[in-house]
């Protein structure tokens, strides 16, 4: 490697961390955009050239006001950054009058371009890097929705898990417009355990199945006390299995960990790993993730497969916000369905949450809507 090059490139990599001050963007300031602009920046005509996804961490500062934190997943995981982002804004807002001082601006080092010395073949890379980058700019699907009828202080009112509630409606959303429940990956936090990261809880469960089909079956005659029944049922059962991946005792970490010492200990791998049923479970087409802040900010991802979607919700106390990505490419899917879905279906817990078991004797009346909420109509992006 040439010496200019090698030596800015160790700069980089020595660094904490980035901070990349953007030009302005596409002059939209809707949370859709804003959000947009920290996963890609727009693309190579606008900012999208000006990150390095290989940091951990990069502090993005918009000239049009848009700020926020792009990290690289693998030294840590996204309750980290919140709470090191919240610990930031907190101590800004606390001392906001001693933040910059002349005398303390002046002893910073003065800042240095770094150069780059650029072959014919590297100017190729770069230009391949950036046609690519187009195509996946463009390739994404995404909306941040925010549904604002309720939020978690509703959930906890009924005595239910405030994220166990909303991975059922997850499942309804994704069952109303696919009438099918796919392999679903929600992280769970195994800090408590030394080196401990993340687990998956599985949310497609029996439970929810026999919920969201009770839900969908407008020719049955189950009463709404009964739909009740089910929806206690799957929001019980997500709420166990979120205790047994917490506490080390989920299955995805472990089959991982017999897979990784079978590929050091057998010649082969063990049939069990080449199973279809064990590999189509770990497609996940339905990624998920609760990461909850004290302020206002929400985080965001794309899908992990091409068929799927990515789904991280942020629940407030009178609202309920989702960052919802899947890709254009995929016929079959789309961001803006599935936020719809995903409302229609808070709505229908929340209304089912009111049902009472009828009196002894007495007939039992149930009340249907009247519009079929399975595919989307028209929803704002900037909601």
């Amino acid at each position: 490697m040439d010496s200019t090059n090698r030596d800015s490139l160790d700069m980089i990599e020595r660094c904490i961390c980035l901070v990349c001050l953007d030009v302005p963007g596409t002059g939209e300031l809707s949370d859709t955009h804003r959000a947009l602009q920290l996963l890609h920046g727009g693309g190579c005509s606008l900012n999208g050239a000006n990150r390095w996804y290989d940091k951990s961490l990069q502090f993005v500062v918009g000239q049009d006001g848009t700020c926020g934190v792009v990290c690289e997943h693998s030294p840590f995981d996204g309750i980290v950054l919140v709470q090191c982002t919240e610990h930031l804004l907190k101590h800004m807002m606390k001392s906001n009058k001693k933040l910059v001082r002349a005398d303390s601006v002046s002893e910073l080092p003065a800042p240095r371009r770094l150069r780059w010395k650029c072959s014919p073949e590297t100017q190729g890379h770069l230009a391949s890097s950036a046609e690519k980058l187009q195509r996946i700019v463009k390739n994404l699907d995404f909306i941040v929705y925010k549904f604002d009828n309720y939020g978690k202080t509703f959930i906890k009112k009924q005595k239910y898990s405030p994220d166990a509630f909303i991975q059922v409606a997850l499942q309804l959303a994704f069952y109303r417009l696919y009438r099918h429940l796919v392999p679903t990956y929600e992280s769970a936090s195994i800090r408590r355990f030394q080196e401990g990261r993340v687990d998956n809880i599985r949310s497609a469960t029996p439970e929810a199945l026999a919920f969201v089909q009770a839900m969908t079956d407008h020719k049955a005659t189950m009463l709404a006390f009964e739909k009740l029944q089910l929806l206690k049922s799957a929001i019980q059962a997500q709420t166990e299995y979120t205790v047994m991946a917490i506490t080390g005792m989920a299955i995805d970490n472990h089959l991982l960990a017999l897979r990784e010492l079978a590929r050091d200990l057998c010649k082969e791998p063990p049939e069990m790993f080449m199973d279809e049923t064990y590999l189509m479970s770990n497609r996940f087409v339905l990624s998920t993730s609760q990461v909850p802040t004290t302020m206002e900010m929400f985080c965001c991802y794309g899908p992990v497969v091409p068929n799927g979607y990515g789904a991280c919700y942020n629940p407030q106390p009178e609202a309920i916000l989702f960052c919802i990505s899947s890709f254009h490419s995929c016929r079959e899917t789309s961001s803006a369905e599935f936020a719809e879905a995903v409302g229609a279906s808070l709505t229908d817990m929340r209304d089912l949450c009111g049902a009472r078991q009828p009196a002894e004797g007495k007939p039992a009346a149930t009340k249907e809507r009247t519009r079929d909420p399975t595919r989307a109509n028209n929803l704002d992006s900037s909601h």
